[in-house]
């Protein structure tokens, strides 16, 4: 058996198509690294579109502030100018550029609703022009604790109101929603009390990012604990997402560490399959698909079967040859991202650590990069092997190379829609597709699958089922074939 392998694996190290792909995935490695390098940025806030603001200084101009019908069009277009012009002072990525699309703007427009809408009123515009300049004086001096602490004036004032209310409320409707508001309150108070403590700027800052981020999913946490109706499945699944990233980003701003950053090794290493999956799958079906029908397109299959060894130990030695050719794409790819991200990234990266909740144990846990990769490849390797399983199969039953690699590709590249599909729609019974249950990341550390009443089990009992229709046909057919008349 070992003999027969490694002839198989003579064979296919010798053909120039394997090379080629592997250059082809090299050069694509080499792009992604370097698109992540030069080109890829991130922001943590909205900015504005230069071809939205030429636009809306053309819709601007066709508007009359003094036609009823236009009014209310025409505050709401000249306060997005207005903002405009104010963020043009400040360089992007500056902290002053979010405070002005996040707390200025509602100051502008109710400046040019008083100015412009049906009550005018030239005392509330002083009034307020004297609250922008405040805020316009502290953005050119830079004192972004400014604007921190009267956040947090605010969450304590919020917080003793709510709780006056609910000391004086009996309604039990009432007080239920005056919880969820004191629980909102003390997050964005322990927000307030944070960025000051830890001086954590407002912009583009992962930290800031990070607070801004637990913030968010803090309070959709509470919203889900605190409310009447009881939670659908997929209410569960947000709330598990929602958990699951409050706390990795309240790992983040205690510990100082960009853990989400995706443009260095790591965080290329982290979404391997998401960033080649496709080349990993083409390569395996590519060998799969042809290991077989190759033979007997060429009639060399007449030369491997006067060897002494059966069909069944033929076959089988050819399949165990594709598996590890699994292995070989999987680990080349790996190898080749390491080399390549290592040299326009270093390595640095690599000491970070990848974060994962626990939803069984309801803790938060850190992870050695290459155990994480491990873990995702194990996850991945049913997927993988049934494609090849696949590809193996039609190449063997039609002797044809290029249907063995067609049908796999196709039905790998319309499974996320049949996926997407089944679940917007709850098709109970097509739980039983093989694309639903051959990822087994879903059944990691506790969390919810895609679809209600799947389990691990369940999963890998499908993906059995599915790989003996597959591979037990193939043997059978491959040692009745007649080869007479190749």
């Amino acid at each position: 058996m070992s003999n027969l392998i490694k002839n198989e694996l003579i064979k296919i190290f010798k053909k120039k198509n394997i090379y080629i792909t592997l250059c082809v995935i090299l050069a694509f490695v080499i792009l992604t690294n370097c698109i992540y390098k030069f080109f890829y940025h991130s922001g943590s806030y909205q900015e504005y579109n230069d071809n939205y603001i030429q636009y809306a200084k053309e819709e601007l101009a066709k508007l009359d502030p003094n036609k009823a019908s236009d009014t209310k069009m025409y505050i709401e277009i000249k306060s997005t100018l207005d903002i405009y012009e104010m963020i043009q002072k400040y360089e992007t990525g500056s902290w002053q550029r979010e405070i002005l699309s996040t707390q200025l703007a509602s100051h502008v427009n109710e400046k040019n609703t008083y100015l412009y809408g049906e009550n005018k009123d030239s005392q509330k515009v002083k009034e307020i022009d004297e609250t922008m300049n405040q805020i316009l004086k502290k953005l050119d001096e830079g004192d972004w604790k400014y604007f921190a602490e009267q956040e947090l004036e605010q969450a304590k004032e919020e917080l003793t109101n709510f709780k006056e209310q609910k000391a004086n409320t009996e309604d039990k409707q009432e007080l239920l929603s005056l919880e969820s508001a004191i629980q909102n309150a003390q997050i964005d108070l322990e927000v307030a009390q944070v960025r000051l403590n830890k001086e954590i700027s407002y912009g583009n800052d992962f930290r800031n990012t990070a607070l801004n981020g637990y913030q968010r999913e803090a309070k959709n946490v509470i919203n889900m604990e605190t409310g009447t109706q009881e939670l659908s499945y997929n209410d569960k699944r947000e709330y598990n997402t929602s958990l699951e990233k409050r706390e990795i980003n309240r790992y983040i701003f205690e510990n100082n560490v960009d853990i989400n950053k995706t443009n260095n090794v790591r965080g290329i290493l982290k979404s391997l399959f998401s960033e080649y999956g496709l080349f990993i799958i083409v390569m395996i079906i590519m060998i799969a698909g042809t290991i077989v029908s190759e033979e007997f397109n060429k009639g060399t299959i007449k030369l491997l079967l006067v060897k002494p060894y059966s069909r069944n130990k033929i076959l089988l030695a050819k399949f165990i040859t594709v598996l590890i050719m699994i292995v070989f794409s999987i680990v080349a790819v790996v190898a080749m991202e390491l080399i390549v991200g290592g040299i326009i990234f270093g390595y640095n990266s690599l000491s970070i650590p990848v974060l994962q909740y626990n939803f069984t144990t309801q803790n938060l846990q850190t992870i050695n990069i290459f155990a994480y990769l491990g873990i995702e490849i194990m996850t991945q390797l049913p997927k993988l092997i049934l494609l090849a399983t696949l590809a193996f199969a039609c190449g063997t039953l039609f002797n044809n190379s290029a249907v063995a690699i067609a049908i796999p590709l196709l039905g790998y590249m319309s499974a996320n829609m049949i996926n997407m599909l089944v679940i917007q729609y709850k098709v109970q019974f097509m739980k039983l597709f093989v694309s639903l249950n051959w990822n087994f990341e879903e059944y990691l550390f506790g969390n919810l699958p895609q679809m209600e009443g799947m389990t691990f089990a369940f999963s890998a009992i499908i993906c059995m089922i599915y790989f003996i229709v597959m591979i037990i046909p193939t043997f059978i057919a491959f040692k009745k074939k007649n080869i007479k008349n190749i």
